[in-house]
């Protein structure tokens, strides 16, 4: 797992559901890279679609992926 990648999923951890943002702290939208990388690894998963902007994809962490946080 990548640097980006652990930061992005890490902050699911801090949310009801798992939600993982669309920004960074500073305001920086998260690569379209280090997303779907994680959803093919199975770390994070689409959570719902997005009327008002669906280009962006909104996902959650999931088990597998918080397992991954914890080794």
């Amino acid at each position: 797992m990548s640097g980006a990648q652990r930061a992005w999923l890490a902050r699911g951890l801090e949310q009801p559901g798992g939600k993982l943002p669309l920004f960074d702290r500073d305001g920086q939208k998260f690569s379209d890279r280090t997303v779907r990388s994680c959803i093919r690894h199975g770390f994070a998963e689409p959570w719902f679609d997005n009327p008002i902007k669906p280009d962006w994809l909104v996902c959650r962490l999931t088990d597998k992926g918080r397992i991954a946080l914890a080794a």
